[in-house]
């Protein structure tokens, strides 16, 4: 399996305004669309936290529209992080605020 097709972890931390905008559906949207799994939240600071897994390319893309957004929002800066995969999630959830 080359490198595009092997199962990576993303954790991404999205700053600016973020909340009250529709991000979180927004993400799980492209999530769904790109058939990755994992979470994402809302931060009490303000920040909104996710984490995805599935195929490199497509959580390329997800990172694309993360520093992108819904039309409502401004993002200001995307802190990633990559991880092996855990394969513990069996689909793309909203989690409650932390």
């Amino acid at each position: 399996m080359d490198d595009q097709t092997t199962a990576k972890r993303l954790h991404a931390t999205v700053r600016g305004q973020v909340q009250g905008v529709g991000f979180r559906a927004f993400v799980q949207h492209w999530a769904l669309q790109l058939d990755l799994t994992g979470w994402v939240r809302n931060r009490w600071e303000g920040t909104v936290e996710l984490t995805a897994e599935g195929r490199q390319e497509d959580l390329d893309k997800l990172l694309e529209v993360l520093r992108r957004g819904p039309r409502s929002s401004y993002v200001q800066h995307v802190e990633t992080e990559w991880l092996a995969p855990s394969g513990e999630f069996l689909d793309f959830t909203v989690r409650r605020t932390d």
